[in-house]
């Protein structure tokens, strides 16, 4: 029978993280020591539990700690929220429960990645649904979000309540059905329902379809499939779209809209190079 590891694993990898730490900062000044670091009393101390019971977890013969002294823990350790996930992996064999971090904006690195799809609309958005990030492309086929207020930059709240986005699609009510379906999960997911209940609370009370939607608790995920678009100047446009997790930055999503035929690539074409030519 094969023997669980993981206290031992958890125990050596506090050891590790304790070790780290720079005791001066943290308000403990007893001069010298012989080993860098915080010592386990201190930890202990910070995490609020008792130092024995520390040493024990270290030492893997602690017992399986709670998910909230795990949390003190990690707290007073100072971990990353990877290192914190690792930590419960090793303690629980789970994840921790999600906790919302909202992202403000992205990388310069990742608009490169944007920017390099030359044919190709794609965005970034959160788990809130808030466009962050997008490229040309997309601000010529889809929506230029830069012309936007930020708080109309939220891509349910547009197609609900802009009559023109609304008219652009082929399928709206189908279209309508699977956002919904999604962002019930997405905003799930992420731990983000507190942060979205202002903007259901909007919907619910402005599209009558909305509110159906949402009572019907409908959950679905919208990893990839076939958007169909009547533009105002290109007409009938068929796009393939992907859904891509960024990844250390679970609350934003990629999506990239690939066109579906040689055609719609040249119609894609056309309205960048028209763009490029209009007065600012």
């Amino acid at each position: 029978m094969q023997r669980d590891t993981r206290p031992t694993e958890l125990g050596d990898y506090l050891k590790h993280r304790r070790a780290r730490l720079d005791p001066d900062a943290l308000g403990f000044h007893t001069g010298r020591r012989r080993t860098p670091g915080l010592r386990r009393e201190e930890v202990a101390h910070l995490a609020c539990i008792s130092a024995t019971w520390y040493t024990w977890l270290e030492q893997g013969r602690g017992g399986t700690p709670s998910a909230e002294v795990l949390e003190r823990l990690c707290h007073a350790l100072q971990l990353s929220p990877p290192e914190r996930e690792h930590v419960f992996h090793l303690a629980l064999g789970r994840a921790p429960e999600v906790r919302y971090t909202p992202s403000l904006a992205v990388t310069a690195r990742l608009q490169k990645v944007l920017d390099c799809m030359t044919f190709s609309p794609a965005m970034i958005r959160t788990a809130t649904w808030c466009v962050l990030a997008w490229n040309q492309p997309a601000a010529v086929v889809l929506t230029d979000y830069a012309k936007l207020p930020h708080t109309e930059r939220n891509i349910l709240r547009r197609i609900f309540l802009d009559p023109r986005v609304r008219e652009a699609q082929a399928d709206w009510e189908g279209l309508a059905q699977s956002l919904v379906a999604a962002f019930r999960a997405d905003a799930t997911r992420s731990g983000a329902t507190a942060e979205v209940k202002p903007l259901i609370d909007e919907l619910m009370a402005a599209s009558p379809l909305f509110a159906e939607l949402w009572r019907s608790n409908t959950i679905d995920t919208m990893g990839e499939g076939t958007k169909v678009l009547i533009h105002r100047e290109a007409g009938r446009l068929s796009l393939e779209y992907s859904s891509f997790a960024v990844e250390g930055q679970p609350d934003l999503t990629m999506i990239v809209y690939n066109p579906s035929t040689p055609e719609d690539a040249q119609k894609i074409s056309a309205l960048l190079s028209a763009a490029a030519r209009a007065p600012d």
